[in-house]
């Protein structure tokens, strides 16, 4: 009898059911944009941004000028028949008038270089990545996407590859593959490995360098973003729309992985977690607080900052009940909330709240995020 073997690697494609099983052959997370917990939209944007439009995804600007924008989970345009629910949306909403040289907007994703060690940097044996996505935008032209080796020494090592968009308002699926770094390994920590970004507008510093040939390494910034037109930021009411991203080994692309999102829900709460009311425990009373304690469905990344409204909206404060059983509201109340972390307890996370130095039943606080983005 003769032996079956089968290539697990290209195994999952898009109609696979959910039963078939996940290899996370894709190193980035969230990768069809399904998951938001953040802000679905956020406008007139002129820093940087970590949290809207799609999980694990920023934009990030710098030395900008007057450019200012719009970044959204874009449920209308999807690529068709692909099985995509979600897109990730960036607008110019006030174009550029004068691009300095040292100027940024692009959009990416970093990732933690725990994940990464199967990809066998700083070794001869080095893996190459090959990064598909899809992208609509209102604008052809010239784009760049790159792998950003963040370990690599004095966070310089770069590799960049063009694409272009041959028809506007038309989803297209662009495809580019990088040669893995046989010099400069990972540190696999909890700190960032790569990031993945494509550009959309670049200032000389990033742009009078030339172009990185045959997907290799460079360590000359100047690099990085050559070709980009810029016409994206210099047009008002631009608009560009992107999802499927897919970073995996290999110099082929194939089939998007389509993860469930419960998992993927998981994975991103390891960055970010973003919950409801939060209350406390009538038993939890000590030295004139509340407290209490509660293990997260997914350890993060590292001690989060802790972000939290009362009832009313108003952020950093909390509200308690001055009558029993959740009546008299009484919002706007100076007490604090903190969080203390215990790893050693089965490897759990866990998370306690304190609210202090208020009279009454009990204390809650509304909206809490935790953010441990990389």
């Amino acid at each position: 009898m003769g032996t079956i073997t089968r290539n697990f690697a290209n195994s999952i494609t898009a109609t696979s059911t959910l039963d078939a099983g996940v290899n996370f052959k894709n190193l980035l997370i969230n990768g069809d944009m399904t998951v938001y917990q953040p802000a679905v939209t956020k406008t007139s944007i002129t820093a940087d941004e970590n949290q809207a439009g799609a999980d694990r995804y920023n934009l990030r600007i710098n030395a900008r000028g007057t450019w200012a924008g719009t970044l959204a989970n874009e449920p209308t345009f999807v690529p068709t028949n692909q099985g995509f629910k979600k897109a990730l949306y960036v607008q110019t909403t006030t174009a550029e008038t004068s691009i300095s040289v040292a100027e940024i907007i692009r959009i990416g994703q970093k990732i933690e270089a725990n994940l990464l060690p199967h990809l066998k940097y700083g070794t001869a044996n080095a893996q190459p990545l090959t990064f598909s996505f899809w992208v609509r935008s209102s604008l052809t032209g010239t784009f760049v996407s790159e792998l950003w080796h963040r370990d690599h020494p004095s966070d310089t090592g770069y590799n960049s590859q063009s694409f272009t968009i041959n028809s506007a308002d038309t989803w297209e699926k662009k495809t580019v593959t990088f040669q893995g770094d046989t010099v400069n390994g990972f540190n696999y920590d909890t700190g960032i490995g790569l990031e993945c970004n494509i550009w959309l507008g670049a200032g000389t510093n990033w742009t009078s360098g030339g172009s990185t040939t045959g997907g290799v390494w460079s360590t000359d910034a100047t690099k990085r973003a050559y070709g980009t037109s810029n016409d994206f930021i210099n047009t008002l009411n631009a608009n560009f729309y992107t999802t499927g991203w897919q970073l995996e080994i290999g110099e082929t692309a194939t089939d998007f992985e389509f993860v469930p999102q419960d998992i993927t829900l998981k994975r991103c709460r390891r960055y970010f977690a973003n919950f409801g009311q939060w209350q406390t425990m009538t038993f939890g009373s000590e030295s004139n607080a509340r407290y209490e304690w509660t293990v997260l469905d997914t350890p993060m990344r590292a001690t989060p900052s802790v972000t939290y409204k009362d009832g009313a909206g108003t952020s950093g404060v909390v509200s308690y009940h001055s009558g029993a059983y959740g009546s008299g509201r009484n919002d706007g109340h100076t007490g604090t909330v903190s969080a203390l972390w215990d790893f050693t307890t089965n490897g759990a996370t866990k998370i306690k709240f304190n609210i202090n130095s208020f009279t009454g039943y009990d204390g809650f606080v509304n909206s809490i995020q935790l953010d441990s983005e990389l």
